[in-house]
């Protein structure tokens, strides 16, 4: 057994995890060595502490960091290289590893020792961000059931147990049931429409399923329920049942058969609602409110706010599309419908700005979009980015590494940039995650805190041939988003690790940083630099900018109500809703969709049976965040309009101000304070509803 361990890769010491050699075969063996380690040393912690910050909480960040990272990185690979292996690996010992966490977050002496560190007469002498430490590990642990009886926390147990599992297989439904679905097509009128970039991947698809002989110009075709290919099908297919057949397919993913989450859900809702008595509250939303800025109130009110602003603009988006359509002389525009919306807005953007998302295509080729990312991190920021390729190993070739250096040329962070589509193993979405955290304590050298290491991972359009991955705007606004995460991650100045870069933020604020670098797609000078055509090195025309620009607001009304309708449901499902009562969790979407949506969902949608946001990741009673958020960004973005756009120098200085608070002091600090460190007052929803063109049907 010795000698496995030692050949095994999790259990060496690495500065960046072995993506290239961790096979499912390592994950067992490497896990349950490194479990039983940390078992012995939270006993020897329980046994030795005393309640002060070196023989408690420096300890505790040690015992508890290596299981992170390794886990962090088996988990990271069943998102972008799934296998039947590594899933049954991962689900035979996740139970170990929760059984594990529970252990310590319910552990007695760990909690007392906070405890008395709180009511300690030095208390004063800790920093903001070590009170933050200790006051967040009390409220933790009464959150994961520190204070219940012994029967009470067995029941407990066994739920988070339960839970797990059940968000895992969700997860993994999804994935499956998004796989399943293909729809070859042979006949070029059928795919009538699709420009060639969609027709490429179709093409390129064919061939990956055996079709060798497939061409973008001659087909056959092959049409998934991955984004780049269910959205080119949405928006430009003039075929209409073609449409209708991959909408349907997609809104009711994961819905029926073996791959079916229905009672995935109802039993995640049901357990979700247990643990939350358990624990004292009426329901889950109070719980996930407990370590949020929001309320339920605070976030039902702003939802509110929101949703009243958008109807009547997206009532208009509504009688607007219908009448482009019936102008146009479509047969469906009396009976506007799902499968409609999409192409006829696309259509109608065309006519009225003039904007074709695929002729832009050719301007936004991703080594020039991220060169001009990088510029504006240098600008506002005063950080260079560089390739750096090799230092660390990667799981797919298309993995590209970067390294972050302050203005002096020092190394400051790392990031893993995994930018396309892979549908036979990457699971759908873009998102940063953390790979390591900087860090005093687990300092490689002794001296210097340990650098942060960030992931982002994308899913656009693969190049096709010789062509380089051509982006829609919306891919561009993507990569900006997650960048903005991982900058947050990479410039933090905490060395505290447990409330460093992302960690300790309250997440209805985590979202700040991600839509606030969105914003600058629509600056000038920034969009300038990276629209580039990728053969000629043209420059994006200024009038193609200023169409850009006046776009920013169509559909604003509608894509607003999108996201409500999501908030909602979530809030609903976790406040009111009572599982296995006479309304189905569908019900509940269709009365939540009557106020937030202009045409209600069909009766057959099943959209919350993909809805991996709250039932297999961290949204659970926080979708609301993004909107919460977005109040926070937009009005962050509104001290650079404040400032001047085009004096480059009040930018920097704002940028400067920015990185110092936002991006560097982490969860060290309430999330409101920092804003107002930043902003000089507290946030304002007015910029948001300005910025998307809401404000003058605002109440």
């Amino acid at each position: 057994m010795a000698a496995v361990d030692q050949d095994n890769p999790l259990l060496k010491d690495f500065d960046f995890p072995p993506f290239d050699c961790v096979t499912a075969d390592h994950v067992r063996p490497g896990v349950r060595a490194l479990l039983k380690k940390v078992e012995d040393e939270l006993v020897q912690l329980e046994s030795s502490l005393e309640p002060s910050w070196p023989k408690l909480v420096e300890p505790l960040e040690k015992m508890t960091d290596r299981l992170q990272v390794v886990w962090g990185a088996v988990n990271h690979l069943k998102a972008v290289k799934d296998t039947q292996e590594l899933r049954a690996a991962i689900e035979e010992i996740q139970p170990e590893k929760v059984k594990f966490e529970l252990k310590l977050g319910q552990s007695k002496p760990i909690y007392n020792a906070f405890k008395a560190i709180r009511e300690s007469s030095d208390w004063d002498k800790l920093s903001d961000a070590q009170k933050r430490i200790v006051e967040s590990q009390i409220k933790e642990a009464v959150l994961n059931g520190v204070s219940l009886e012994d029967d009470k926390r067995d029941q407990f147990n066994k739920i988070e147990q339960e839970l797990v599992k059940l968000s895992e297989k969700f997860g993994e439904h999804v994935l499956d049931a998004t796989k399943k679905f293909e729809k070859l097509i042979t006949e070029k009128k059928d795919i009538e429409g699709l420009p060639s970039t969609a027709l490429g991947l179709g093409a390129q698809t064919a061939v990956s399923k055996g079709h060798e002989n497939a061409t973008a110009e001659d087909g056959p075709w092959v049409i998934t329920l991955d984004a780049p290919s269910f959205m080119s099908v949405m928006q430009h297919a003039k075929n209409r049942s073609l449409r209708k057949e991959v909408y349907l397919a997609y809104i009711t993913r994961a819905s029926s058969g073996e791959l079916d989450n229905t009672e995935i859900i109802n039993q995640i809702l049901k357990l979700r609602l247990e643990k939350a008595k358990l624990l004292g509250y009426n329901n889950y939303a109070e719980v996930s409110m407990a370590t949020k800025m929001a309320t339920v109130a605070k976030a039902e009110e702003l939802l509110e706010k929101i949703r009243a602003a958008s109807w009547d603009a997206a009532v208009k988006d509504m009688e607007e599309l219908k009448q482009f359509a019936k102008d146009q002389g479509a047969p469906e525009a009396d009976d506007l419908t799902h499968w409609d919306t999409t192409f006829w807005s696309e259509r109608l953007r065309e006519s009225k700005y003039e904007i074709n998302e695929e002729e832009l295509r050719p301007y936004f080729s991703l080594p020039k979009v991220m060169d001009g990312l990088f510029s504006l991190a240098k600008m506002l920021f005063g950080v260079t980015v560089e390739s750096a390729d090799g230092l660390a190993p990667v799981w797919n070739s298309d993995v590209k590494f970067y390294c972050v250096k302050d203005s002096s040329g020092s190394p400051i962070a790392y990031f893993y940039f995994d930018p396309y589509s892979r549908p036979s193993e990457k699971r759908g979405g873009a998102w940063m995650d953390e790979v390591v955290a900087r860090s005093r304590v687990l300092s490689r050298d002794g001296a210097s805190p340990r650098l942060p290491v960030a992931h982002m991972v994308c899913n656009q359009m693969p190049p096709v041939g010789d062509k380089p991955s051509l982006m829609t705007f919306h891919e561009v606004e993507t990569v900006f988003h997650e960048f903005g995460h991982a900058l947050q991650h990479m410039l933090t100045k905490q060395d505290e690790g447990l409330v460093a870069g992302i960690r300790g933020i309250e997440w209805d604020a985590v979202e700040l940083p991600s839509q606030f670098m969105e914003n600058w797609c629509y600056h000038r000078d920034t969009l300038m630099s990276i629209a580039k055509h990728y053969e000629t090195g043209e420059t994006l025309p200024e009038d193609i900018y200023l169409k850009l620009l006046a776009a920013r607001t169509y559909r604003a009304g509608s894509l607003s109500l999108r996201q409500i309708r999501f908030a909602s449901l979530d809030l609903e499902l976790h406040s009111r809703y009572v599982p296995g009562g006479s309304e189905s969790i569908y019900d509940v979407d269709q009365r939540v969709s009557q106020k937030t949506q202009v045409i209600p969902p069909l009766p057959e949608d099943r959209f919350l049976c993909g809805f991996s946001h709250i039932f297999a990741g961290g949204y659970a009673a926080g979708y609301y965040s993004y909107k919460w958020a977005e109040v926070l960004s937009a009005d962050a973005f509104s001290a650079f309009e404040d400032a001047g756009l085009n004096d480059i120098k009040a930018v920097k200085e704002t940028g400067q101000k920015f990185r110092e608070t936002i991006l560097a002091l982490g969860g060290g600090k309430a999330p409101l304070d920092v804003f107002v460190n930043f902003r000089g007052r507290e946030p304002s929803p007015e910029p948001l509803l300005r910025h998307n063109g809401l404000l003058a049907v605002s109440v």
